[in-house]
């Protein structure tokens, strides 16, 4: 009898540790991981987004002129364009008026790393 009693004790406490860990679990009716916040903007990210896409043409520097001469550099953008027009048009895809720019297409992540990076010229 008291073996028997020793493993139904042996065996609740095993019931309960995988009670908890099921409530540990990620999201135990769905098997879904837990929501992860997003990060906040970063101008750092931002500014590496800019320097692979658009260097080649535009200026990326607080200072300097565009290699590409019709390109206006980052700095000035939001003197001609509102920030809140470039960022939807960087989540919608740019498409400018003239062939010799590409198209691009950010996630909205990458819309607010460029944007606070953007914000952070104007800081310097």
């Amino acid at each position: 009898m008291s073996r028997s009693r020793n493993r139904l004790t042996w065996v609740g406490l095993g019931a309960a540790a995988l009670v908890c860990l099921m409530g540990m679990a990620p999201d135990a009716s769905t098997g879904a991981p837990p929501p992860v916040a997003p990060s906040a903007p970063s101008p750092d990210r931002g500014h590496a987004l800019v320097m692979r896409d658009c260097a080649r043409c535009h200026s990326v520097e607080a200072t300097g002129a565009s290699r590409f001469r019709p390109a206006p550099p980052f700095r000035t953008l939001h003197s001609q364009y509102p920030l809140d027009s470039l960022e939807e048009a960087l989540a919608e895809g740019i498409i400018s008026g003239h062939p010799a720019m590409p198209e691009f297409e950010y996630s909205a992540g990458d819309v607010a790393d460029i944007i606070a990076w953007m914000k952070s010229l104007d800081e310097r």
